[in-house]
């Protein structure tokens, strides 16, 4: 590494810390965190298996809810082996690319989850609001591009923010990652360049993504709401308001610890740095491992069908 005035230009490695402030329980904290990532990768196999397998379970509901599974055990999977390296074995250097590819990885699978909760969203509108039209409107080839779709997206919008810092960035004054994975903003504070031009596009693309999806799915359930409330028999409101609590609990579980960890991480100056970072960790390990527990214990075709699995494993 060259050191410029101080600063270091193109440095080809980076130290995550961890958790500073919390170096002792980081040991504890890593036992917790990996059995989140082993209940979120076996729960959300679990889902995708039976989606597969299971041809009664072909709807457009269900093949949303297995991309969601899908991109889960890939967002998880983005951090925790790094991050159990560095609680567990000390394993703190990363490569510059390594970071960069990491934090690409990160912002589009969560880019991608909140595509996937739109056009959830929008299912469980056309499904209560226009019935009929429904298998018509969700075409097999509609289904198709909405999951191409909800990638390129992702991968367009936050492609430019990583190329920005790889241009544009070349003397940091430290090689020292106060967190537990590349994060966008903990990475561009390093820069003693001018770096107003990456965070304004960081705050631009997170709010071009989850300020456009929370704004369509939360006029989506006002307009279901509507039509929900208008019906005459009571056994008919109960039953689409009950298809639609399992996927109110995961939006505002997704969203809520996306827009806590975002205002507390750029406001709340006077809050520990280890509350940030473990918010941070907790937006991207809790999601993954609570959807295919509600998802399991709300829906009756997958809870039936877990039930069967594991009472037929037993008799036999």
């Amino acid at each position: 590494m060259l050191t410029v005035n101080g600063s270091i230009f193109m440095p080809s490695v980076f130290i995550l810390i961890g958790i500073p402030g919390l170096e002792s329980m980081q040991c504890w904290i890593g036992i917790l965190f990996c059995a989140m990532y082993i209940t979120a990768v076996i729960g959300n196999s679990i889902i995708l298996v039976i989606i597969k397998y299971e041809n009664s379970l072909h709807l457009p509901m269900y093949i949303f809810l297995a991309m969601l599974a899908a991109t889960d055990i890939a967002l998880s999977t983005c951090i925790l082996p790094k991050m159990l390296g560095i609680f567990w074995f000390h394993f703190q250097e990363i490569s510059f690319d390594a970071c960069l590819l990491q934090m690409w990885l990160i912002h589009s699978f969560q880019a991608t989850e909140s595509g996937i909760l739109l056009a959830m969203a929008l299912d469980r509108y056309v499904a209560i609001c226009d019935p009929l039209r429904h298998a018509t409107i969700f075409s097999q080839q509609l289904l198709t591009h909405i999951g191409v779709g909800v990638i390129f997206r992702a991968a367009i919008l936050v492609t430019p923010s990583i190329v920005l810092i790889k241009c544009r960035l070349k003397l940091f004054r430290s090689t020292v990652i106060f967190h537990s994975y590349c994060e966008h903003m903990a990475v561009v504070k390093l820069a003693t360049e001018d770096v107003r031009v990456n965070k304004m596009f960081g705050l631009f693309v997170a709010f071009a993504i989850l300020g456009f999806d929370i704004i369509f799915i939360t006029l989506s359930y006002v307009k279901i709401f509507i039509t929900v409330f208008q019906l005459p028999q009571k056994e008919a409101r109960f039953k689409a308001l009950n298809t639609c609590i399992t996927h109110i609990c995961v939006f505002l579980q997704f969203y809520l610890l996306a827009f806590f960890s975002f205002f507390t991480h750029r406001f709340g100056f006077h809050i520990p740095p280890y509350v940030h970072i473990l918010l941070s960790n907790l937006y991207l390990l809790v999601p993954p491992f609570l959807n295919p527990i509600v998802y399991g214990m709300k829906t009756k075709q997958i809870r039936d069908h877990v039930l069967k699995i594991v009472f037929s494993k037993k008799v036999s």
